[in-house]
């Protein structure tokens, strides 16, 4: 169910939450369900992971459900929920939480142009998005939608510490008033402005100029088209030539949660050919769409046999008529995206 599919008066939400209160489950689902999907979303920028924002999601609809009387209607039901969304993925971002070992490699690989700090990542599916258009960010909000899951930007909140990451999203990507926001997080407006201001800060400083990038295609265009089928063709057929033409010159290269960033078409280009085109390899490209962007399964043909291995999924990102970013997860992004572990070649 969408946001926008269901409004409902005072009166209603009210009756609906009386009778919620008094253990009715289809009321409280009545209640939540318009805003599930972009609760998640929010759990998804919170942690960086959807696994993990499936989790707090569920934990926030338990939370809510066993504290349905602590909602006293001064805020809209969305802003509480929102409140208690925010502090179960605080919690999660508090707690110790297991995470994969960098993976280590013996190919000869060029030396890279840093060590990045986001390890710990994954890819959202656009289907889970499908619905939000429905409601508009708050006013105080800065940044479009599209920006807001797009990968770069999800990638630098993971860089925030946890409250300045929580202030940055309640203000600047969902609208929220410095007071609500001061609210949700048992702070003080003053605090929440503090915090603002140097989480935009850090933003800027890993993103200089970011934000007057070449924009990107639209979504589906024939602009977008074009470019993506010309690197599934390149990629396919081995052409790592017509594949670093398509490349911004500035592009990056990241595979969490391998540490490696490589940045720049040359770096990229002796990447590539250590790793993805080196002697024996080839691939097969299967098309998908993620955090508002072109996304691939990556497989390879078995020599011995009909079939071809999942090897991780590819997300890219575009600027103007290039590349300028290209992100590589491993097999366990996967089954988010209805991708399986062999196909028949």
């Amino acid at each position: 169910m969408s946001a926008g599919s269901v409004r409902m008066t005072g009166v209603a939400t009210a009756d609906l939450v009386d009778r919620a209160r008094a253990g009715d489950g289809e009321a409280f689902r009545r209640l939540t369900g318009p805003h599930r999907r972009e609760l998640q979303v929010h759990c998804y920028r919170m942690l960086g992971s959807v696994q993990d924002a499936e989790d707090a999601l569920q934990e926030t609809m338990l939370a809510a459900w066993r504290g349905l009387d602590g909602f006293e209607g001064r805020s809209s039901l969305r802003t509480w929920l929102y409140q208690v969304a925010t502090s179960r993925c605080l919690n999660a971002l508090r707690a110790a939480r297991r995470r994969p070992a960098p993976v280590e490699t013996d190919l000869d690989l060029p030396e890279p142009t840093r060590l990045g700090e986001v390890m710990w990542l994954q890819p959202y599916p656009d289907d889970l998005l499908a619905g939000l258009a429905d409601r508009d960010p708050g006013p105080e909000a800065r940044y479009e939608r599209r920006e807001a899951i797009s990968l770069a930007f999800v990638t630098a909140l993971q860089l925030l510490p946890p409250r300045q990451r929580a202030v940055l999203i309640l203000r600047d990507v969902l609208g929220f008033r410095a007071s609500e926001t001061a609210a949700m997080l048992g702070s003080t407006t003053e605090s929440v402005t503090s915090a603002l201001k140097r989480a935009r800060a850090t933003l800027a400083a890993q993103h200089p100029g970011g934000r007057d990038a070449a924009r990107p295609p639209e979504p589906g265009s024939a602009a977008e088209r074009e470019l993506t089928e010309r690197f599934t063709r390149a990629f396919e057929a081995g052409d790592l030539d017509a594949v670093v033409a398509l490349l911004a010159d500035d592009v990056r290269l990241a595979m969490p949660p391998v540490p490696l960033e490589y940045h720049g078409r040359d770096l990229a280009a002796r990447f590539f050919a250590a790793t993805a085109f080196r002697a024996g390899r080839t691939w097969r490209l299967r098309p998908s769409r993620a955090n508002g962007q072109p996304a691939f399964g990556l497989y390879q043909p078995d020599p011995h046999s009909a079939i071809a291995h999942a090897n991780g999924m590819l997300v890219m990102t575009l600027a103007g008529e290039r590349i300028s970013a290209l992100t590589r997860f491993d097999n366990a992004a996967l089954s988010w995206f209805g991708f399986p572990r062999t196909l028949p070649d």
